[in-house]
């Protein structure tokens, strides 16, 4: 059976990724067929995608700053959002219940709260995976997403501590000791190396130290991976371990998508009343853009972030399920959110995937909302007097900053859009300005009248420096432009920007090893060479001193001696 669930994920995954979904809706649908066919979930599914779940969760805490979450664009956005989502959502239901005779909808104030406040949640799955996909978890909108969902999950651990009456633990107040476990978890990380011991710290720390711990305690077991996440978060290895991490993380979550499609069987009164649901994801979008614009962010970040949070929550579903056990909720209502969830993904995706454009389209008209004060990570850019520019200041875009220093000096910026990186190159002396090649109003804001050379394209993003590349050529910056590939056919896509130079990071490897080699090797063959001949001349100088001590006998001792 097991044989056959990967099958249907796998065909299903690769269907639906080809016609411009995510794998994951594919993941949802493969879920519905196999249990419409009437099969039998294999056992241990659940524990694989509680996996998943808090390995997603422990790799969020690796990325995060606790200090983002005290912005008020993170928690009063998510505190307005939820409290006037569940508003919003109760009123639908209950104009539903009065204008429709369907059982599903006679439910009591009480019951019509729980389900609302079940919708108002977003999900962290969905968000975190689109994110991964594009580059942009540490982008401003990426990190304001993340923030709003983490603020959510905590609200959902309130709920859920409060709906089955179980009250954590008095031992659960020792947990606020937890930060001086860090030197110990430091050291159990520097311990493990690079290796497979490495891995199985992550897994240690997520599960048994985060997960186990907070069990123990009475309280949710993904909010303790989430914790222990974000207490390792600052150490030197977080970056390699999340990456270290990823693929395991990947196919538990495939468990949990899974999951969520074997359910139940619907009907077509449940089927209808979840898509709905999905028919107020506009509602979302605009209550989040409205909300979050309230803080100086402009029109496409604050549109980006609604973007990725259109869509229903798996914590919503696990919301709905505890309100079922402890039968606050009829048992439909459960089989309904987990399809409105799995529509929403679907809703969702080709609007992330499609959202530059949709902002092009409407961003004229969102940008009436902006506020006169801009956040200040949304300041307008000037880079200065400058020759050259680099986009992307990762290690490419470091490696190609400091060669163009030899020839340009000081008349050099680079351009990131994560502000820990613009911190990290200014404290090494670089000039590092903070941007977005990828939105459009970076470039309209960008000055006209530099007196560029050269511009190199550094970003991992391939289609980042498609859009950067016409972008340059739509402003009509008259230098050469350079960027940095992986495979032949974005080599060519980018020359048909008129990028001059397409550097081939997997073709051109090689050959910057071999010529390093090179180097070394002529290098060791002139300290071979400098020292045979001072082995020579050393050599022959003894040879001379030898004959001067047969002619002179007495002179031996001491000449030797020197």
């Amino acid at each position: 059976m097991l044989v056959v669930l990967v099958s249907f994920a796998y065909g299903f995954g690769l269907v639906l990724s080809r016609i411009g979904f995510p794998p994951m809706v594919g993941f949802l649908l493969a879920g519905f067929v196999f249990n419409l066919v009437g099969l039998t979930p294999p056992s241990g599914l659940k524990q694989v995608a509680d996996l998943g779940i808090i390995l997603l969760l422990f790799s969020i805490g690796l990325k995060l700053d606790i200090r983002d979450l005290l912005k008020p664009e993170i928690w009063v956005s998510s505190t307005a959002q939820m409290i006037l989502t569940t508003i919003f959502f109760c009123g639908i239901l209950a104009l539903g219940r009065s204008l429709l005779t369907t059982p599903l909808l006679q439910l009591s104030w009480s019951t019509m709260m729980i389900l609302a406040f079940a919708l108002a949640f977003s999900s962290t799955v969905f968000a975190v995976k689109v994110l991964e996909e594009k580059g942009d978890m540490t982008a401003l909108y990426g990190k304001v997403a993340i923030g709003i969902l983490i603020m959510q999950d905590i609200f959902a651990v309130l709920f859920l501590t409060g709906a089955t009456g179980k009250i954590p633990s008095t031992w659960a107040l020792a947990l606020l000791g937890l930060p001086l476990l860090r030197p110990a978890l430091f050291w159990l990380i520097n311990l493990s190396g690079r290796g497979e011991l490495f891995l199985l710290c992550g897994l240690f720390l997520a599960l048994g130290v985060g997960a186990e711990l907070f069990s123990l305690v009475g309280l949710k077991p993904d909010l303790g991976a989430l914790v222990i996440g974000v207490l390792v978060a600052s150490h030197p290895k977080a970056s390699s371990l999340s990456k270290a991490l990823l693929g395991f993380k990947e196919l538990m979550l495939v468990g949990f998508f899974l999951s969520i499609g074997m359910q139940g069987l619907p009907s077509l009164e449940m089927l209808a009343a979840a898509t709905l649901l999905c028919l107020f994801l506009p509602f979302k979008t605009v209550l989040y853009h409205l909300i979050v614009s309230r803080f100086g962010l402009r029109a496409r970040t604050s549109l980006f972030s609604s973007l990725t949070l259109t869509n229903y929550s798996e914590f919503g579903l696990i919301v709905a399920a505890i309100a079922v056990s402890e039968q606050l909720l009829p048992p439909e209502w459960l089989l309904i959110i987990a399809m409105a969830v799995s529509l929403s993904f679907a809703f969702s995706a080709p609007l992330s995937a499609n959202a530059e454009r949709i902002y092009r389209r409407y961003g004229p008209s969102l940008y009436r909302l902006d506020r006169k004060k801009p956040h200040p990570q949304e300041a307008p850019i000037d880079p200065g007097q400058v020759k050259a520019l680099v986009f992307g200041m990762g290690r490419i875009g470091v490696g190609a900053y400091e060669e163009l220093r030899k020839h340009f000096g000081e008349c050099i910026c680079g351009v990131e859009h994560s502000p820990e990186r613009v911190e990290s190159n200014r404290a090494e002396a670089r000039n590092v300005i903070l941007g977005d090649a990828l939105d459009t109003e970076f470039w309209l804001k960008l000055k006209r009248d530099l007196e560029l050379e050269l511009i190199i394209l550094a970003m991992p993003n391939h289609q980042g420096n498609l859009f950067a590349a016409h972008q340059i050529r739509s402003i009509g910056f008259n230098c050469q432009v350079a960027a940095v590939a992986r495979f032949p056919e974005e080599v060519e896509e980018l020359a048909s920007y008129s990028v001059c130079t397409a550097f081939n990071m997997y073709d051109e490897a090689g050959s910057g090893l071999a010529q390093h080699a090179l180097e070394g090797r002529s290098a060791a063959s002139r300290i071979y060479q400098s020292t045979s001949i001072a082995q020579e001349s050393g050599n022959d100088q003894y040879l001379r001193s030898a004959d001067i001590h047969e002619d002179n006998p007495k002179n031996s001792r001491s000449t030797l001696a020197e």
